[in-house]
């Protein structure tokens, strides 16, 4: 969102600095996720898969990074499942996993036919981005990652962090 400071202390950085009138300033709610995290996020990905310092038996990116958000991320925001019902088989969906009712429908190993449907990367909130970023570091780190792009890629979120206190 663009917004015009229309006069001086109408308002103030969180530096305590005042914005200039007559100038125009993008500003976005405190909660907004960030391109700077979205870039983040999928830069330590890549450098993870790279790695092949992970654990995760995958084929592929997609879906190694659907792993990393089940496992470091927000998780699930849903399920869907069959249900067997008298008039046959429909389709239903919850949002906690222990309200899949009992009579879901099961496949030839008894298994039920129900699955969590990840919660979307753009719709992750800035906290549960910046959550997930650092689990991810973390991780990373207890797993051995140490190349010249994981330090290249710290060292930018650094550098963001530090641009964004003192350029308010």
């Amino acid at each position: 969102m663009r917004i015009l400071c229309t006069g001086s202390g109408t308002y103030t950085c969180e530096t305590g600095k005042d914005l200039i009138e007559g100038r125009y300033y993008e500003a976005v709610e405190a909660d907004t996720p960030t391109e700077r995290q979205n870039r983040a996020f999928h830069a330590l990905l890549q450098e993870f898969w790279s790695s092949g310092t992970h654990s995760y038996n995958t084929g592929n990116f997609d879906e190694f990074r659907n792993f990393i958000k089940r496992d470091l991320g927000a998780g699930f925001e849903r399920f869907k499942y069959v249900e067997e019902t008298k008039s046959g088989l429909r389709w239903g969906s919850c949002e906690n996993k222990l309200d899949i009712p009992n009579n879901v429908a099961r496949d030839e190993c008894g298994n039920p036919l129900a699955a969590g449907i990840l919660k979307s990367w753009s719709d992750y909130t800035k906290k549960e981005r910046k959550e997930t970023i650092d689990r991810l570091i973390s991780t990373m780190i207890q797993c051995g990652v140490s190349s010249k792009k994981f330090e290249e890629i710290i060292d930018g979120m650094r550098s963001d962090v530090y641009a964004d206190a003192t350029h308010q």
